[in-house]
């Protein structure tokens, strides 16, 4: 009696198997490389939200267009979360040397996450796992600065960031549970404070920060007085 283990079907089914698993990582890859050439243009959605949407919990984002938002609020993005964002091209290569220079036998105790690559991750990529997910983060960095201008680049991490629980995403929505005001109307302190909730604004709440989030915004706003340098490439 002939078995048919190992026989033509059996290859033929690990062929397709195999062809099948090649399309699908195809279209992983190329998937956030076509998706970027869209959100150039197109509002586009965090991961995030898009996970919050598929289990019905709450969005709330206001889609607003940098020329709306007070440059007061980039300026303060800049100076606490990436000094060097108008000269680097997408990854800060020093900070991610010091990084792992700094890191023991557990890893690096801190990311050197530009606000590029916190853009890539926000838009493709999954929270957890970061020594899984920096390798494409950075990819998808040189990727996102070669498509779009440096003035998108801000205008979607100011539009997709989360700023709030419950679904708060984006600098409108943000600034009105703060400051029950619109982003365009935010002062150099109210920037300040929003940017000093980054990145975890659900324990760093801006309506209410504690402490220590206030005397980070204290920082933050004196470091902002001297960072007109820090954003030219800003300029419409």
């Amino acid at each position: 009696m002939s078995s048919s283990f190992g026989g033509p079907s059996s290859r033929a089914g690990r062929f397709g198997l195999a062809r099948a698993l090649l399309w699908l990582l195809a279209a992983l890859v190329a998937a956030p490389l076509a998706l970027t050439v869209v959100y150039a243009v197109v509002p586009p959605p965090s991961t995030l939200m898009l996970t919050r949407w598929l289990t019905l919990q709450p969005v709330v984002r206001t889609w607003v267009p940098l020329d709306q938002i007070s440059p007061q609020l980039p300026r303060a993005v800049i100076v606490s979360e990436d000094a060097l964002f108008c000269r680097h091209h997408g990854v800060d290569w020093g900070a991610v040397r010091l990084v792992l220079d700094q890191g023991g036998e557990n890893g690096p105790a801190r990311g050197a996450s530009t606000i590029t690559m916190q853009v890539a991750k926000n838009l493709f990529l999954w929270q957890g796992a970061p020594h899984l997910r920096k390798p494409l983060e950075i990819a998808l960095a040189h990727w996102i600065e070669l498509v779009w201008s440096k003035r998108r680049i801000m205008e979607v991490y100011l539009n997709i960031a989360e700023w709030g629980p419950d679904g708060v995403f984006g600098a409108e929505a943000g600034a009105r549970r703060a400051f029950r005001k619109g982003a365009g109307t935010l002062s150099a302190r109210e920037s300040a404070v929003m940017a000093a909730a980054l990145p975890n604004p659900v324990t760093r709440d801006a309506r209410k920060p504690s402490r220590r989030a206030a005397a980070h915004a204290g920082v933050i706003l004196r470091r902002m007085r001297g960072a007109g340098s820090l954003t030219g490439c800003l300029a419409g």
